[in-house]
C-alpha cells in the first residue's frame, strides 16, 4: 500500500505545481492621456483590489481612440471608454456602442439629470463636467460678456480657441449669445470673428500655450474650460474668472460601453464603482474630475478647482452633441474661409 500511496501523492503535488494560478479577469479601457498617475492611486488600483481583476489602460487622442474602436467593431478590442458626449454620440451613430442597462448602476439616480442620458437611447452616462468662461487680467480690463472678447480694450492682447479644439464650439456658442446672433451656423458670429481677426495674438490649441501666453502679458484675456483654471489661479498676476452676463458654457464627458463588449459585467461594476459617491469624492479631492455624483460634498478650497454645485451646473449653456456633429464640418470650412486667411 505505501508503495501505490508515494506515487500517487507525487503526482498529484506535480499536477498542483504545474497547474498555473487562475487567470484574471481583464477589462480594457480607453481613456485620456492626462492625469494617469492621479487616475491610477485614486480609481484603478482600489478598483482592482476590490474586483480582484486587472485593467488594461489604454491612452491617446479622441481620434485615435474612435478609430481604434471603430476598425475593430467586428471583434472588439476595447470594453469600455470615456469621452466627449459628441464624440459619444458619433459612434452611437455608427453603432458601435452597447446600450447601457442602468438599473445595473447603482449609483445613478445620485447622478445630476443632464448626467443620466446625454446622448439619447442610454448610449452612455456622464462622469464629469466641465464649465467654460473667459479667464482674464483683473487689473488691465473688466470681462462682463462673451462680446467683450472683441472689444476695443484687448485688441492685440487677447486670445481665441481655435475651432478644432474642445472649447473652440463652446466659445462660437456663447460668443453668439452675446452678440444676439440666431442658430448654430456661426455663420454671422465666425464673420465678426474674421473682422477682427487682425487683433487676435493666436488661436490657441492648448490650454497649455495660452498659459505661457498669459504669464508673460502678451494675452489678457481668452476663454479656457475650468480644468485648466489651476495654470492661473495660482499664479502672481491677477488673474480672474469672469462671470459673464450670458453665463459660462461647459461640457460633459461620458462613459461607454463597445457594441459585443465580451467583459459587460465587469464593465458595469468598474462604471458604477466610478460613479459612486465615496469615489467621486476621492477624485473630485484630487482635483482630477467635477463629480457628475450630486451627494459629492467637498471643501471650498477643492471646489474652487472644479465645475462644482447644483446651481453651477445646472446653469451651464451646453451645445447639444447633435448640433456639433452635425455643424462641425461647416464651422471648419467658414473658419478656414474667414478667420484663418
Amino acid at each position: 500500500m505505501k508503495r501505490l500511496v508515494l506515487p500517487v501523492l507525487a503526482a498529484l503535488t506535480a499536477s498542483l505545481v504545474a497547474s498555473p494560478a487562475a487567470a484574471k479577469d481583464k477589462l480594457t479601457i480607453s481613456v485620456y492621456s492626462f492625469a494617469q498617475d492621479a487616475y491610477k492611486e485614486a480609481l484603478y488600483d482600489p478598483f482592482e483590489a476590490i474586483c480582484d481583476c486587472e485593467l488594461v489602460i489604454e491612452t491617446g487622442n479622441s481620434v485615435e481612440r474612435m478609430a481604434k474602436i471603430e476598425a475593430n467593431a467586428a471583434d472588439p478590442v476595447i470594453d469600455m471608454a470615456v469621452m466627449s458626449s459628441h464624440d459619444a454620440l458619433a459612434l452611437a451613430r455608427k453603432g458601435l456602442l452597447e446600450k447601457l442597462d442602468v438599473s445595473k448602476l447603482a449609483s445613478f439616480d445620485e447622478l445630476y439629470e443632464a448626467a443620466k442620458d446625454p446622448v439619447g437611447d442610454n448610449m452612455a452616462v456622464g462622469y464629469t463636467f466641465y464649465a467654460s468662461s473667459i479667464v482674464y487680467r483683473s487689473d488691465l480690463v473688466d470681462i462682463k460678456s462673451w462680446g467683450d472678447l472683441l472689444k476695443p480694450e484687448v485688441a492685440g492682447r487677447v486670445a481665441l480657441p481655435n475651432i478644432t479644439g474642445t472649447q473652440g464650439p463652446l466659445t462660437l456658442h456663447m460668443m453668439s449669445k452675446a452678440l444676439g446672433h440666431e442658430g448654430v451656423g456661426f455663420e454671422e458670429t465666425i464673420a465678426a470673428i474674421g473682422e477682427k481677426s487682425d487683433d487676435i495674438v493666436t488661436f490657441y490649441v492648448r490650454s497649455s500655450q495660452l498659459a505661457q501666453l498669459m504669464q508673460q502679458e502678451e494675452v489678457i484675456a481668452a476663454p479656457i474650460g475650468r480644468f485648466a483654471w489651476s495654470r492661473f489661479s495660482g499664479s502672481d498676476l491677477p488673474f480672474k474668472w469672469a462671470e459673464p452676463v450670458e453665463g459660462q458654457t461647459g461640457g460633459m464627458n461620458v462613459m461607454l460601453m463597445t457594441k459585443g463588449s465580451k467583459n459587460q459585467d465587469l464593465a458595469y461594476r468598474f462604471m458604477d464603482y466610478w460613479l459612486s459617491s465615496e469615489v467621486q469624492t476621492r477624485v473630485a479631492n484630487a482635483k482630477i474630475d467635477s463629480p457628475a455624483n450630486t451627494k459629492v460634498e467637498v471643501s471650498a478650497d477643492i471646489a474652487d478647482h472644479l465645475t462644482y454645485g447644483a446651481d453651477l451646473i445646472n446653469s451651464l449653456n451646453m451645445i447639444n452633441p447633435a448640433d456639433i456633429i452635425d455643424n462641425r464640418d461647416s464651422w471648419i470650412e467658414q473658419w478656414n474661409e474667414k478667420v484663418i486667411q
